[in-house]
């Protein structure tokens, strides 16, 4: 049995941790409000996006005109995954999730005779994946030392995918991030960057139906749109923004989520340190009236034999 001052010891540890859940739970909680307004104010513009895009693909005249990253290249051989993970931990299973569902594309993938590549971003995600597919990682960014995220960031790592697209690098390319629904649930999902025609608004991994047989369908109100220069122009300059634009948005997506995840843990962990307070104050109280009962009887025992 321990003994009272080790008891104490322990006390005072978990109550100095409960101290650092309790303040690191308030921390989340005002960033979580930052990061789900800017998430939710990023959704309406990446759905337009897709939505200008569907337009134009629905009015151009031959597929023969058609820029590769909407219709892609003709093959599906190789698969860029990009996976976006959060660089800090203590967010409970956020990070786990994403990685989660990383892993069972690239069973899926490979059990379909592909090959897949890993673009990697956050440490989290690197250090779970790159010790099981350590040759298959062709890309790490980390934004440790980003203080803010911003449209830049996301702008060079659009540049690097459409890049190493043009460079024949890969045939098809997936984004794998966790989609903020609220301080409770965050989903891991998997949408579909190039070919852009296939992920329009779709979740790949929807059940019964086809990433290609669900795009946006514009509300027009019967207007009739004509473009200048032509759809194809003007989609070689659209296509690579929206891929900036989808990277982004799953960015915010997951700092909202990684917010309320780790507001979600940090309030388990804090009524958690509460419940063991409790019970090593039970066991010092009772270890101590034991003690007490102890020396009593000892006592009372020497003065009788006296």
């Amino acid at each position: 049995m321990a003994s009272l001052k080790e008891l104490q010891n322990r006390i005072k540890s978990v109550k100095n941790t409960q101290k650092i859940t309790k303040a690191m739970q308030m921390v989340a909680a005002a960033k979580l409000r930052k990061a789900q307004e800017a998430a939710e104010k990023s959704r309406p513009y990446s759905d337009r996006i897709g939505a200008v895009i569907q337009n134009l693909a629905n009015s151009m005249s031959g597929a023969g005109d058609a820029p590769e990253l909407l219709v892609g290249n003709g093959k599906s051989d190789t698969v860029l995954l990009v996976v976006a993970t959060a660089d800090r931990g203590l967010c409970g299973g956020f990070n786990t999730n994403i990685v989660r569902k990383a892993r069972e594309e690239i069973v899926a993938l490979e059990k379909a005779g592909k090959t897949v590549k890993l673009f990697l971003i956050g440490k989290k995600g690197y250090d779970q994946l790159n010790r099981l597919y350590d040759d298959q990682v062709v890309e790490y960014i980390s934004l440790k030392e980003e203080r803010k995220l911003h449209a830049g960031i996301a702008q060079r790592i659009g540049e690097q995918i459409t890049g190493m697209f043009e460079r024949g690098e890969f045939d098809v390319c997936k984004l794998v991030f966790s989609e903020f629904e609220n301080v409770m649930t965050q989903n891991a999902v998997s949408r579909t960057l190039i070919p852009a025609i296939a992920g329009m608004g779709v979740e790949d991994d929807t059940p019964g139906e086809h990433a290609a047989d669900k795009v946006f369908a514009p509300d027009l109100n019967g207007a009739i749109y004509t473009y200048e220069p032509d759809e194809a122009g003007i989609l070689r300059v659209l296509l690579p923004r929206n891929i900036n634009t989808q990277v982004f948005t799953a960015l915010l997506e997951n700092q909202a989520g990684e917010m309320g995840s780790k507001m979600t843990a940090m309030d388990n962990a804090t009524r958690n340190a509460g419940d063991m307070i409790d019970k090593l104050t039970l066991t010092f109280n009772r270890t101590r009236q034991a003690q007490i009962t102890s020396e009593l009887i000892e006592i009372i025992s020497g003065a009788e034999a006296l």
